[in-house]
């Protein structure tokens, strides 16, 4: 489990630098407008795509961990088909839908240049629903290694190569929309072939299919996902709706506070599956040892990020230019919300996958509609401030509110002496970027030496706090290297199980090992 959340982090953060890279390619080489349109087709592309799953993202990976738990490969085989097909047929439907509706999206988001981007996204939009599908699948298996080495890797870096390549031959903006075209139709075609792979592995059968079962939880993960994501993005098209100019900057902003949070959506990736396992064996106490040591690692792996965006926010903004520093308080307010997001771990996973998906659809449902009231409050009279403010503040409210539900359902609570050794830790940090910033006047030499003192401090005062033996063993798991064939022990108090596989090594039937791509994250 420690090596798959390792292998995730990797991938996580090579993915958040590719996307980082090709803000900042847009950023300088188009201007912060082009930014901003670029932005606004991600958001639909990204709502466009979760209504097309239907909610198969979180069911495919619960249920093909729970079959494969049983041993019940015609279930398995039929959830894997039905599962995919509907999400197949669903973005065909919807993309033409998109590509129809492009003059008009583009005429209420007061901004006609739009249309090319939305019909582009819409030739994009069954590629990324059938890779997203394909990955959730494969995660099932309990490896990370198909959805880090496609879903994390290879398609944010061949989008950021394909884009780099577009602006250098003059094809500006359009050419980075085409750039999501040729990474989505390849990657998910590498995702297809990763899930046959696995599903090969399982032993022949007759599908069985499960409709009712699927949907009663897909359904309810559909209206929470799709909420989530809506709470991620639609701030940025109220923006567009408001005809706000700032909206690149807003954007650029949020991905920098998006790059602090990184881990949240590996260690949800990795430690997913293993809830799900051993709520399905009844393992309560091992539950929430996972979610305290999860939550844990979130934390002391962001903070130096987070420390970074509150004490030098318009110096980080300063390297897309100097016109989006006016950011700079969007960044703090977002970096604040964020930070409670970290604080909290991954309550939201430990609710899906313990059944509760109609607790976290209600949770996520009122979240949307408290941000999307506050942004049409806020964003007349604030801008994006005000953006920043209604998504902040949603955000803490519902993981409040996850935490304490989490607390009901499983004793478990996020606070652990880790946590606060790492907070601690946060603290001195803090403090040596605060007398950086006051004694190191100008760009861009205060950022040079305010980034390495922060993160010289907070590694000397974690250190010098000392890591807890689960610590030490996770560190371990992390940083050993295993041959190929290694098995990778299962979560403490796990029994492996018939056709599970844990990442990186081969699975108990004897198959051949695979090698393959939030809460809120942009």
């Amino acid at each position: 489990m420690a090596r798959g959340g390792g292998l995730n982090l990797l991938g996580a953060l090579l993915s958040q630098a590719a996307v980082f890279l090709i803000m900042l390619l847009l950023a300088r080489v188009l201007g912060i407008r082009e930014v901003g349109r670029y932005a606004q087709c991600y958001a639909v592309l990204s709502l466009a795509g979760l209504l097309s799953l239907s909610g198969f993202r979180a069911g495919l990976t619960r249920f093909v961990a729970v079959h494969l738990a049983d041993s019940d490969a015609p279930a398995l085989r039929g959830t894997v088909r039905l599962g995919l097909a509907i999400s197949a047929a669903s973005s065909v439907v919807l993309a033409a839908a998109l590509a129809l509706a492009a003059p008009w999206l583009a005429a209420r988001l007061h901004d006609p240049g739009l249309v090319t981007g939305l019909r582009l996204v819409a030739l994009t939009l069954p590629a990324s629903t059938i890779c997203e599908a394909a990955l959730a699948a494969t995660r099932g298996w309990r490896t990370q290694r198909p959805f880090t080495f496609i879903g994390q890797l290879y398609e944010p870096g061949t989008r950021l190569l394909l884009t780099g390549l577009a602006l250098a031959t003059g094809a500006g903006l359009t050419g980075a929309y085409w750039a999501l075209v040729g990474a989505g139709w390849s990657a998910a075609l590498l995702a297809l072939v990763a899930l046959v792979r696995l599903v090969r592995r399982v032993p022949p059968a007759r599908p069985v299919y499960r409709p009712r079962q699927l949907f009663g939880f897909s359904t309810v993960s559909w209206v929470s996902s799709l909420s989530s994501t809506g709470l991620i993005w639609v701030d940025t098209l109220l923006l567009g709706f408001f005809a706000n100019p700032e909206i690149g900057v807003y954007n650029v902003a949020t991905r920098l506070v998006t790059v602090a949070i990184f881990v949240l959506a590996p260690i949800n990736a990795a430690f997913g599956p293993y809830i799900a396992h051993l709520h399905h064996r009844g393992e309560l106490a091992d539950v929430r040892r996972v979610y305290a040591v999860a939550t844990g690692w979130v934390v002391r792996l962001s903070m130096p990020a987070f420390v970074a965006l509150l004490v030098l926010p318009g110096d980080l903004l300063r390297v897309f230019g100097g016109e989006v520093a006016a950011g700079a308080a969007v960044t703090v307010v977002l970096a604040l919300g964020q930070l409670v997001n970290a604080a909290t771990g991954p309550c939201g996973t430990v609710l899906n996958m313990s059944g509760r998906v109609a607790v976290n659809m209600a949770d996520n449902l009122a979240a949307l509609v408290l941000n999307m009231l506050l942004n049409l409050w806020l964003i007349p009279a604030y801008g994006i401030v005000g953006a920043a403010l209604a998504w902040s503040v949603s955000l803490i409210v519902v993981n409040v509110a996850r935490v304490l539900q989490v607390r009901a359902l499983v004793g478990a609570l996020p606070f652990t002496v880790g946590m606060v050794k790492g907070i601690s830790a946060g603290a001195a940090a803090l403090l040596a970027g605060l007398l950086v910033r006051w004694l190191v006047p100008g760009w861009p030499w205060r950022l040079g030496v305010g980034l390495p003192a922060i993160v010289a401090v907070y590694l000397g005062v974690v250190l010098a706090l000392g890591l807890g033996r689960e610590d030490l063993m996770v560190l371990r798991a992390l940083v050993r290297r295993r041959g190929r064939g290694a098995p990778t022990p299962p979560p403490p108090g796990a029994r492996d199980d018939g056709g599970a596989q844990t990442d990186g090594g081969a699975p108990a039937d004897g198959g051949a090992p695979t090698a393959a791509g939030t809460v809120v994250a942009r």
